[in-house]
């Protein structure tokens, strides 16, 4: 993938940058494959805002995307290459060899016409989806189970990967892009290879209107409030927030704070938590 800088014509152009998406094959999304999607824009059930910074934003259609284990051993040949604005990664359309068609993640790499499997265990190919335990270590993985039969959960953004370094019993150890080093079950599937779209997080915003199609709305430090606004606001002029450590709106710590639960069920599974 490549990135397209815009010329400098105005300030925010000046520090600009798109995805190209010239290497989308395919600009409108198939029909079948779509649903209306409604956005709540952060509003609870009694329509308070419970998500701050959310509102707006382009229209959407959500497409429906599938995991390759649902048709063992069955050959899908790729159709297009499509852009999907519910995700940071590309979509897959494909082709079965009853006729049917199907969206899948993309992988880096992918091109129309290309042929992929799903199987307890098949060829050691980009795209192709198996079992952990017959993936060799070393080997890049992407939309990961956690729990057989679960369908993809980890993995799945844009350029991400990760590894499987040893396998013993009935879990292989993997390690995630985090850097965290987790036990997963031998018998969950993944996908071969590295998540499209890898320079995603190369890509710079340069004004104020990208996020707001996006559907973010601006934030406020702060610093900048009144104190019954939040624990960092008030004071004369330009000051330090007042306290040893920064806290939410709310009082509650913030920044580099543990939240993960101390004993959450899966706490056995993590060899290696990740870094601060």
């Amino acid at each position: 993938m490549a990135i397209k800088i815009y010329k400098p014509t105005t300030q925010s152009r000046r520090k600009m940058s798109v995805t190209d998406y010239s290497v989308l094959t395919k600009k409108k999304p198939e029909k079948s494959l779509t649903i209306a999607q409604w956005r709540a824009h952060g509003r609870d059930i009694t329509g308070q805002i419970s998500v701050r910074h959310k509102g707006g934003g382009e229209k959407r259609k959500y497409r429906i995307i599938s995991s390759l284990e649902t048709r063992m051993d069955e050959k899908a040949t790729v159709l297009a290459l499509e852009y999907d604005p519910n995700r940071s990664s590309f979509i897959v359309l494909v082709n079965f060899e009853d006729g049917q068609k199907h969206y899948l993640l993309a992988w880096d790499g992918v091109k129309v016409g290309d042929e992929i499997i799903a199987g307890d265990k098949t060829d050691v190919r980009p795209g192709n989806r198996m079992r952990i335990k017959n993936i060799p270590t070393g080997v890049s993985i992407h939309d990961v189970e956690l729990r057989p039969g679960q369908g993809g959960k980890l993995i799945k953004s844009a350029g991400n990967q990760a590894t499987i370094l040893a396998k013993e019993g009935d879990y292989a150890t993997v390690k995630l892009p985090s850097g965290e080093v987790r036990k997963i079950n031998i018998n969950s599937f993944a996908s071969i290879g590295q998540v499209s779209n890898t320079t995603h997080s190369m890509v710079r915003i340069g004004k104020a209107g990208r996020n707001r199609h996006k559907g973010i709305r601006p934030s406020v430090r702060g610093k900048a409030m009144n104190p019954n606004s939040h624990p960092h606001g008030g004071g004369e002029g330009v000051n330090p927030i007042g306290m040893k450590y920064p806290k939410t709106p709310w009082g509650k710590h913030a920044l580099g704070v543990r939240t993960r639960k101390k004993n959450k069920y899966s706490q056995k599974l993590i060899v290696t938590r990740r870094k601060k």
